[in-house]
């Protein structure tokens, strides 16, 4: 049996080059970044190079990105480092949405158990959040305001652009998670006007354990760890040296495959959804439509069945019915609850991501399992 993967948005697999650039960073480059020997220097340079690889993906400049262990800790740096900078006591306000990873809402919760003002504002049915709910939401204390680039259970694209012009006029920073956009479609910083963008390796075909924070240049942040200068003050302890590297090559790939790869994703996406459409009919329902969305990530209801059942069935396919991160909650995910979907349209969702190594083949196999253990179960 041949397992097909299409869970992209849990995680990528590492790309080969990308393995192969790192290799040489476990054996013959072993040095500490910060040693003024040839073994570090070499460390040095190839750690610099890859934070020119990072940056040219977000559009920004090498001083503006701070390497991390991942998405998480971006966001954490991001919504803690302002929230708590130049304080001397406990005292601001917060604004998130109401579809944001658990990334960005448990340290939003955790300032708000310190004493902080936590305002979460809702999306639509499409799972879009208002400009003008935000713009409505901002108070003369407000610090912050964090919305997700795009959404990792449905794909639903933010309008950052909008809710950046409001914040701008209020003088209010804007961060976003865009762990799920980044190297998927393009995610210049300026273009988006945000202040703050978290990266995440493992969703662009890096490894896990790595990732990065944008920090727009005159933006101060307090580190929440603290130990040497390391990355700008902001992130002490020894550079991960090979899984920087690696997320370094995995940023230039991407920059120069965007404009090839995103249309063949959103053809293969497209291909399945048709290919499911054609049996089931207007009873499939797309969880986004019509918001624009990634374009690999597909979430659909399948009417009159749990999603769970059908994926016991098929033990070959890879997908998921949830967010692999917090996949062990139960009842309906918070995205799809605020996206007002009752509990039967819930059990019956998955969320199928397509990527780099996905090919035609696989996704005709994938219609015709997912139709077989739809059919048999509806019956």
């Amino acid at each position: 049996m041949r397992t097909i993967y299409l869970d992209y948005n849990a995680t990528t697999p590492i790309a080969p080059s990308v393995l192969e650039a790192m290799l040489p960073f476990f054996r013959e480059h072993y040095g500490n970044p910060s040693s003024r020997h040839t073994l570090g220097h070499a460390c040095r340079e190839a750690m610099e190079d890859a934070r020119a690889k990072v940056a040219a993906l977000l559009g920004a400049e090498r001083d503006e990105i701070v390497f991390t262990s991942g998405g998480t800790e971006s966001n954490n740096l991001a919504i803690c480092g302002t929230m708590l900078q130049g304080l001397p006591g406990v005292a601001g306000h917060l604004i998130i949405s109401a579809i944001e990873h658990p990334a960005v809402l448990e340290p939003a919760r955790f300032l708000e158990r310190m004493g902080f003002d936590l305002t979460i504002v809702a999306c639509d049915p499409q799972g879009v959040v208002s400009p003008a709910k935000v713009a409505a939401a901002i108070r003369p204390d407000t610090r912050l305001v964090s919305i997700m680039h795009a959404n990792n259970e449905t794909g639903v694209i933010q309008p950052l652009r909008e809710i950046s012009d409001i914040c701008r006029e209020h003088r209010v920073l804007l961060h976003t998670d865009a762990a799920q956009s980044v190297g998927k479609i393009h995610t210049f910083a300026e273009d988006l006007g945000v202040d703050l963008l978290s990266v995440a390796g493992h969703k662009l075909y890096a490894p896990k354990g790595v990732g990065a924070l944008y920090v727009r240049r005159g933006v101060q942040l307090e580190p929440f760890m603290h130990g040497a200068g390391h990355e700008m003050g902001l992130r002490p302890g020894t550079e991960n040296v090979p899984y920087i590297v690696g997320l370094g090559q995995a940023c230039g790939l991407a920059l120069r495959s965007l404009d090839e790869s995103a249309p063949r994703l959103e053809s293969l996406r497209d291909r399945l959804l048709d290919q499911l459409s054609q049996v089931i009919g207007k009873r499939l329902k797309v969880n986004g439509q019509p918001a624009d969305r990634l374009p690999n990530t597909l979430s659909v209801n399948f009417p009159d069945v749990a999603a769970a059942e059908m994926l016991t069935r098929l033990p070959e396919l890879c997908v998921s019915i949830g967010s692999a991160c917090h996949s062990g909650m139960t009842g309906i995910s918070p995205t799809l609850a605020a996206m007002g979907l009752d509990p039967d349209e819930a059990r019956g969702t998955m969320r199928i991501s397509v990527g780099w190594f996905t090919s035609e083949e696989e996704i005709d196999r994938t219609a015709s399992l997912l139709l077989g253990a739809w059919e048999s179960l509806a019956r």
